[in-house]
């Protein structure tokens, strides 16, 4: 897909961070949105910021973990525009948490968003798209912690691997198939948003961080944050116009990803090693 001009986009978690300034970055070339968020007053803001642009926008709030709310949105979305050529499912939630202290209530609900946000989307939208005749694209955001475990992240580990397998199953279906719609899977690194803040963040994260409340641990890793969204936005959309099959932002992810692959097993080591020594 060389140009986004006259194509129709849907972004879910559009309120704000990378799902705002996607929205942003594709009007601005050209590309006709449908936009979602669980967060009404966010996505209004979103909306308005789009004014300036001559593209169609319709918007809906929405539960990405709700599956029949995912279903009608897709029909809405092509009832409006008429088509759909590519869904950005974005929308994602944090949490912080040890195996044995995190509630199971808490990994299905950040499975439910996380995950099967993401197949509920992809579902609901892939025959529209390929139904288009168009050039398509499904973009689906895992993390730089779908390709590097930590601990007290098994919940948001679990998730975004999770994101990765599926995205990449899809990609070398639809290879094999040889049409006109593809699939990337995006790794941000740090990206300066609120995830971090809204986060869920159980007391058993103190017992790993030693010294550091829940609530520090929360500031130290939202001060890692180095990306902006408008340049993880950007990043996303050079990739898919790349059509790249793993798309990194930021360097952290780079530097991360090459940790993966040259140490896949004794990175975990050295991950031990650097918070046993954050610790003292």
């Amino acid at each position: 897909m060389k140009s986004l001009q006259n194509k129709v986009a849907a972004v879910t978690g559009a309120a704000s961070g990378i799902g705002q300034a996607l929205a942003i970055a594709l009007a601005k070339e050209g590309c006709h949105l449908a936009l979602s968020d669980v967060d009404s007053v966010g996505l209004k803001k979103t909306v308005s910021e789009l004014k300036q642009f001559d593209v169609k926008v319709c918007h809906d709030v929405l539960d990405v973990s709700d599956h029949a709310a995912m279903k009608r949105w897709a029909d809405n979305v092509v009832d409006y525009h008429g088509k759909v050529n590519l869904i950005f499912n974005n929308a994602g939630v944090a949490m912080g948490g040890t195996v044995e202290e995190t509630p199971l209530e808490d990994y299905e609900w950040i499975l439910n968003i996380n995950l099967w946000g993401v197949i509920y989307g992809t579902k609901a939208f892939l025959p529209y798209i390929k139904s288009s005749g168009e050039e398509g694209h499904v973009v689906n955001i895992s993390s730089v912690f779908g390709l590097f475990s930590q601990p007290t992240q098994s919940a948001y580990n679990t998730s975004k691997f999770a994101v990765r397998g599926f995205t990449e199953s899809l990609r070398q279906e639809l290879d094999l198939e040889k049409g006109r719609v593809s699939a990337s899977c995006v790794h941000p690194g740090g990206i300066k948003t609120n995830i971090a803040k809204n986060a869920r963040m159980n007391k058993s994260v103190e017992s790993i961080a030693k010294q550091a409340s829940a609530e520090e641990m929360r500031d130290q890793f939202e001060s890692l944050f180095i990306t902006t969204p408008e340049k993880a936005a950007s990043v996303i959309l050079n990739g898919v116009k790349k059509n790249q099959r793993r798309i990194l932002i930021g360097p952290d992810a780079k530097l991360l990803d090459v940790m993966a692959r040259a140490l896949p097993a004794s990175y975990q080591a050295l991950v031990e090693k650097s918070l046993a020594f954050t610790a003292k």
